[in-house]
Formats: structure tokens, C-alpha cells, sequence
């Protein structure tokens, strides 16, 4: 991965996402709110979105789904999509998201980096409630 964009309103997140997959081929990137990540996207192409469930005005899921939304009106690139979920219960929205993968926070950085490859690499990446990890084909 070169560029990955983290939608979060949550400094402490983006340091840990930015800590486990920055480096110096991978630059990690910013945008504070769910409404910002399409022009976001639209002006660098990242290899990987990386979206936390609730930004500020427009939540994760949501995003996700205008994402998707774009691309299938052609008017933007399919993307790759990792959401980062608060709780076990999340995995019912998540779901529905259309993401390719999801992961349960407390994220840390050796399953952060094993569902961004994941992911950014056209595989899904699906963490469960009970803590099993479906990891295989890209979603639908």
C-alpha cells in the first residue's frame, strides 16, 4: 500500500492506524468527518479507506454505502473499505455497509495490518463477536 485514508474524528485512533501502517512506502492520511472522505478520495486514489462507525456527521456505514453508491454510478473508482466497529453488536450494521472487511476495536497494530493487506489486497476480512475471523474472497 502507498496511501491509505482514515476517516475518524478520534486523534487517539488515527495515531494507533497511522502508527501500525504508516512507513516509509505507506503514507496514512486524514479526514475528520464521513462527508469529507469523497472529495478526499476523489484526490488521491488511496489504496485502502479505512472508516471508524461513528465520525461526527456521517458515520462510517454510511460512508461506506455513498461509496459505494459513486463507484456504481461510475462516478468515482472502487474502492477498498476496512470499518473499524466499536462493539460486537456492530457486526449487524456492518453487514449492511457493503464494506470489504471490518474489524472490532480494540484494534491493535499485528490485526490492523493483517485486515488492511487483507483487504487492500481484493480479500474480505470479517471479525465476529465471538472473536472468529472470516478472511477469504472479496465481498460482494
Amino acid at each position: 500500500m502507498e496511501y491509505v485514508l482514515v476517516a475518524t474524528d478520534s486523534d487517539d485512533l488515527f495515531d494507533d492506524v497511522d502508527a501500525a501502517l504508516g512507513d516509509d512506502r505507506c503514507e496514512v492520511g486524514r479526514v475528520n468527518s464521513g462527508a469529507a472522505v469523497f472529495g478526499a478520495v476523489r484526490e488521491r486514489q488511496p489504496d485502502l479507506v479505512v472508516l471508524d462507525l461513528q465520525i461526527g456527521n456521517m458515520g462510517g456505514m454510511a460512508t461506506s454505502l455513498h461509496l459505494r453508491n459513486e463507484a456504481g454510478g461510475r462516478r468515482l473508482a472502487p474502492q477498498r473499505i476496512l470499518l473499524l466497529l466499536d462493539r460486537g453488536a456492530d457486526v449487524f450494521l456492518a453487514r449492511e455497509s457493503e464494506a470489504d472487511g471490518w474489524m472490532i476495536k480494540p484494534i491493535d497494530s499485528f490485526r490492523l495490518r493483517r485486515a488492511a493487506d487483507a483487504v487492500a489486497d481484493g480479500r474480505s476480512w470479517f471479525e465476529h463477536a465471538d472473536g472468529m475471523i472470516d478472511e477469504g474472497e472479496p465481498a460482494v
